[in-house]
């Protein structure tokens, strides 16, 4: 009872002299300073929101012009032409001011409106010169005087120490494409994947709508690209996320995977204290707008949207019966934790601070040691984020809206986030096969009821130490996560640190009260709709088949000697181990970021162009020479670097197609092309994990603390998912998805011809490389010879 004892704040006795109250000092404290963190938290918002609403200027400079303003009143020059003694004659209550204070008044008055007209004027300056994406379009390492002008001014108009979310409003609005150059890309991007009879009938399917339907839908959506901030981004949400009726377990949420090689500590409840630490200092600069902006970095200078980063913490995707909404709270200060079917609810605060890592370790351990048993429905409960989720909708209205229930729900749902405390250990081992498949699946539906499938992301610690993520799709993409989760790996090891012993450094307070245990009331009805969720769940994970593979024959560094992108590299390289795995060829999902637009998400880049089939049937033609292979991987490599460009640039095809069909829906407009078009199937679904913080970690002088990126399940029944991250130099890390039932694919064949078309494209530019190392090392030998003698 000694935790019950410290919970208590005061107590007081009705005597007949009165009433004796006695106050907890340590509680008294305890309010005091979490006021003043209070306090000075909304101070701290307020100022970096005024920094961050003034941008590209600063509040000094409102200063500075109003001095500018005031000092015209003493050598008697009028810059307002006028205007300052209209504001004079016009002010209220002038007539109970001298006239020395009315022209100090109306100067500052002036000088206030020309300070912020001086705002607008920068900042819309600032917005047309990112509209300007000509500079995407160079070739690499050159850039055109053109460019170097623009960057110049980028640069210049960009102001000192931008935060977060400094550009934001400065960011252009994503375009509208023209409906020509839409259709006339998209016939394009099949044509390979038809024969001559089927593409006549979609290029007339396409035509008819151009002409006689597509012109009244494009006056919509452009309409609507003037109102709204994205005229994507609210539809993509809500249509291919929240209206989806099915599973989100493998279908949709995504997984990111610890450190590779290096584990700080083998014990579970450290490592979990030290990156829930690290990731409450996140949330602190997160909240505070106080992180750096996210850049591009091809250029180090443009800046990209940040809107996806808001709803990283306390969000949750509420069930409905016909639509989901995402549920986005602010400033709430615990975190729910499940392990061996049991939820406990942690508090992340004391005495108006984060807990210490010591602290949250304390805690863990305190759950990791706690022998109760689960309630009657307990132990599945979770399962009902993994199901369909109209059961899970009409379950959650039915048992979920009062008494101990609510308040249990109440509690995950207003989470910082969900950790789950595992009880299998998992994680990359060399000497085991399959270690990077079994912890892939782990992460990705795990046993299908210890995560929380609906929060923003579960965060996953298991007994060896290792970390993960499951993250749910709706609110964000992968990079948002992929930002978050390098800042925590970085600070965990190079910041926060453990002990000899392998504990989170740091004393203990031992005074802290017990996690809370939610308490749960599910009848017998309740707990048949969590059985069958389970059971709907189980038969999708049972059918996943992973195979996670570590390509370090070579890497990014080669490729870029090859002169080529590593991204087309490997696209290429995608599409010839699918021909050779499939013997045909198909429609192929790349995903690329929009985030240079305000409020952008993603664009799809057909990465199966006639190039890269005229490329691949080149490679599988035993009469074909390597310089004739090389010639068309060259081209199909810079055909597929510019559909990427043009998709980054606004200017893709699948967004404008899924909008304008949206827009057919709300007409009542029957398009047999655009019904055609979004019914094609993906079977070869793929997406880079990028890295976005090098600054954080020096892989040079650290390379074994790298990540080994994430994953996805597979889009199609038959098809594969593949994601893939390229580390440092020298390693590319390939997660492949598909699925058992599909007599047609499997993962572990899809790697091995993955790995084959990686060195057989490799071949093409050994001769190139070994002649150029031939001279180099001959210019070498006749340099030495020269200064022998």
């Amino acid at each position: 009872m000694a935790e019950a004892h410290q919970a208590v704040g005061f107590q007081f006795t009705v005597r007949p002299d009165g009433v004796d109250v006695k106050l907890s000092q340590e509680v008294i404290k305890n309010i005091y300073l979490s006021g003043v963190t209070a306090w000075k938290k909304r101070a701290i918002q307020f100022k970096n929101g005024v920094l961050a609403g003034v941008y590209p200027a600063s509040p000094s400079s409102w200063l500075i012009v109003v001095i500018a303003m005031m000092s015209t009143l003493y050598i008697r020059i009028d810059p307002s032409l006028g205007m300052i003694d209209a504001i004079k004659e016009n002010l209220p209550q002038r007539d109970y001011m001298s006239v020395q204070t009315r022209a100090v008044l109306s100067a500052i008055l002036f000088a206030t409106g020309l300070w912020l007209f001086l705002i607008f004027l920068l900042r819309y300056t600032l917005k047309a010169l990112l509209s300007y994406h000509g500079w995407i379009f160079e070739s690499h390492g050159r850039m055109s005087t053109s460019t170097k002008v623009w960057l110049t001014l980028v640069k210049m108009f960009s102001g000192r120490r931008p935060l977060l979310y400094s550009f934001q409003a400065s960011l252009p609005r994503l375009p509208v494409p023209s409906v020509d150059d839409t259709i006339h890309r998209y016939l394009e991007s099949v044509r390979p994947l038809l024969d001559n009879e089927k593409f006549n009938q979609m290029e007339i399917l396409a035509n008819d709508f151009r002409d006689s339907k597509a012109a009244r839908l494009q006056r919509y959506l452009v309409l609507k690209s003037w109102w709204a901030t994205n005229y994507v981004s609210d539809w993509w949400e809500e249509y291919i996320y929240l209206r989806s009726r099915g599973p989100i377990m493998v279908n949709s949420n995504f997984y990111v995977m610890d450190l590779l090689y290096i584990t700080p500590t083998h014990r579970q409840a450290a490592r979990a204290g030290n990156v829930v630490h690290a990731m409450l200092q996140y949330r602190r600069k997160l909240e505070r707008g106080e992180h750096a902006p996210v850049l591009l970095r091809a250029l180090g200078t443009v800046p990209m949207c940040s809107t996806q980063m808001e709803r990283i913490f306390n969000t949750t995707r509420i069930p409905g019966i016909e639509t989901d909404i995402v549920q986005h709270l602010t400033d709430r200060k615990h975190l729910v934790v499940y392990h061996k079917g049991r939820f406990f609810q942690v508090w992340l605060y004391t005495g108006g601070r984060h807990l210490l890592p010591s602290e949250l370790e304390m805690q863990f351990q305190r759950i990791l040691n706690d022998t109760s048993e689960p309630q009657p429905g307990e132990l599945k409960l979770a399962a009902l984020t993994a199901g369909n989720r109209v059961p899970w909708a009409r379950a959650r209205i039915q048992y979920f809206t009062q008494g101990v229930n609510k308040a249990s729900l109440d509690a995950i749902e207003s989470a910082a986030f969900f950790l789950t405390l595992d009880d299998e250990p998992q994680g990359y081992d060399s000497a085991k096969s399959n270690s990077l498949d079994s912890y892939a699946k782990s992460l990705l539906h795990g046993k299908c009821y210890d995560r929380w499938f609906d929060k923003s992301f579960t965060l996953i610690s298991y007994p060896n130490g290792k970390m993960g993520v499951n993250a749910e799709h709706s609110w964000a993409d992968a990079p948002i996560v992929g930002h978050m989760w390098e800042y925590v790996l970085a600070t965990d090891c190079f910041h926060l640190g453990y002990t000899e012993e392998g504990h989170c450094k740091g004393d203990v307070n031992k005074g802290l009260p017990f996690p809370n245990r939610l308490q749960w009331q599910l009848p017998e009805e309740c707990q048949e709709v969590i059985e069958a969720s389970y059971l709907s769940a189980k038969q999708i994970a049972d059918d996943v088949d992973f195979h996670g593979y570590l390509f370090n024959e070579f890497g990014k560094g080669l490729i870029k000697k090859c002169r080529t992108s590593p991204d087309a590299f490997i696209q290429l390289a995608l599409q010839l181990a699918q021909f050779r795995d499939q013997r045909v060829f198909c429609l192929t999902y790349e995903s690329s970021m929009t985030r240079m637009f305000r409020d952008g998400r993603t664009e799809t880049v057909r990465s199966c162009t006639s190039e890269a089939v005229a490329f691949v049937r080149a490679m599988e033609d035993p009469g074909a020479t390597n310089a004739q292979r090389l010639a068309l991987f060259r081209k199909a490599a810079d055909k597929h670097q510019n559909m990427y460009r043009l998709a980054m640039t606004g200017s893709g095809i699948d967004r404008h197609l899924f909008c304008l069909y949206i827009v057919s829906k709300y007409l009542g407009v029957d398009s047999p092309f655009l019904k055609q078009v979004l019914s094609e199937p993906w079977k070869l679904s793929t997406s880079q994990t990028p890295q976005q913080q090098l600054n954080l970690v020096d892989i040079n002088k650290f390379p074994k603390y790298v990540g080994a990126g994430g994953g996805f399940g597979p889009v199609a029944d038959d098809g594969y998912g593949v994601s893939y991250i390229i580390i440092g130099e020298n390693l590319i890390t390939f997660h492949i998805s598909s699925k058992f039932s599909s007599p047609d694919t499997d993962s572990y064949r899809f790697g091995q011809h993955i790995q084959s078309a990686m060195l057989d494209i490799q071949e093409l530019f050994k001769p190139i490389n070994d002649k150029k190392t031939y001279l180099y090392c001959t210019l070498k030998r006749c340099l030495v010879l020269v200064m022998w003698e």
